[in-house]
């Protein structure tokens, strides 16, 4: 079985650090894949940030990693696909001796008519984040088995359990909707060796959100209670909390924006 906190009474922060451990993090160059990565060099981990096309991998791990006094290195792959997928995860185990933590956190969307989809148009969506979620998952899986625990974060969406409006967006929605389910499955299936938790972001200040024409957002912002957009800063602390839960089985519904 899982081991539980070393020491349950120990100071709060101390139970949220990361030092010495290994985490990597899938889409970690750009939004909420990067203040991740950022978090969890605050909390004193080693990063491999994982990432398909971004120019700016490269800088931004060299810069956290000298900012925060860890080793951050970025590997370029393609999630869509098991073997590049599961031959990075299985090159960052031996570069850094050791994997921890792996947060599936790729993602794409992309707005369609539901009647308008073609096979390369859903494919494009649920092999990134469907597809892609599992393949990353069984490639961390099978070294989590093997080391006898580790940790898996997946980033869902709110869209798993409800539907956008006024936008139509039916693959991301049912790939978000499957990848929770896949995490609850994972959680009860590998409960004897690994955590199996994920997040369900609402709307993120993100480029997948900013980059959309000003009446969406309007009309998002009409039904946002609190009247703002989260930072995707404010999701890092959540991604660690995952980490340390005992209850496997319990997913974070959504994200809370606070009123400020």
């Amino acid at each position: 079985m899982l081991s539980s906190t070393p020491d349950v009474n120990a100071p709060v922060l101390f139970q949220f650090s990361l030092a010495g451990k290994t985490v990597a993090v899938t889409g970690g160059s750009g939004g909420i894949g990067t203040e991740i990565v950022r978090g969890m060099a605050e909390a004193g981990a080693n990063v491999a940030l994982i990432y398909h096309s971004s120019v700016e991998a490269e800088a931004t791990a060299a810069l956290f990693s000298k900012q925060y006094g860890v080793s951050i290195k970025a590997y370029q792959s393609d999630v869509r696909f098991e073997k590049p997928i599961t031959d990075t995860i299985n090159q960052i185990a031996k570069d850094f001796g050791r994997l921890d933590v792996v947060i599936a956190n790729a993602g794409v969307c992309s707005r369609y008519d539901a009647l308008d989809y073609d096979t390369e148009s859903w494919n494009a969506i649920n092999s990134v984040n469907y597809d892609g979620v599992f393949w990353t998952a069984k490639a961390a899986g099978r070294i989590f088995k093997e080391q006898g625990k580790g940790n898996l974060v997946i980033t869902a969406s709110v869209s798993a359990t409800l539907v956008n409006v006024p936008q139509w967006q039916a693959a991301y929605n049912a790939s978000k909707a499957a990848a929770m389910h896949l995490c609850k499955c994972l959680a009860v299936e590998w409960a004897s060796f690994a955590r199996v938790n994920s997040v369900s972001p609402g709307y993120i200040n993100t480029l997948m959100v900013s980059k959309q024409p000003a009446e969406l957002m309007d009309k998002w912002l009409s039904m946002v209670p609190c009247g703002r957009i989260a930072q995707p800063a404010e999701l890092k602390a959540v991604c660690r909390k995952c980490m340390r839960s005992e209850d496997r089985t319990k997913m974070i519904a959504a994200l809370r924006v606070p009123c400020k």
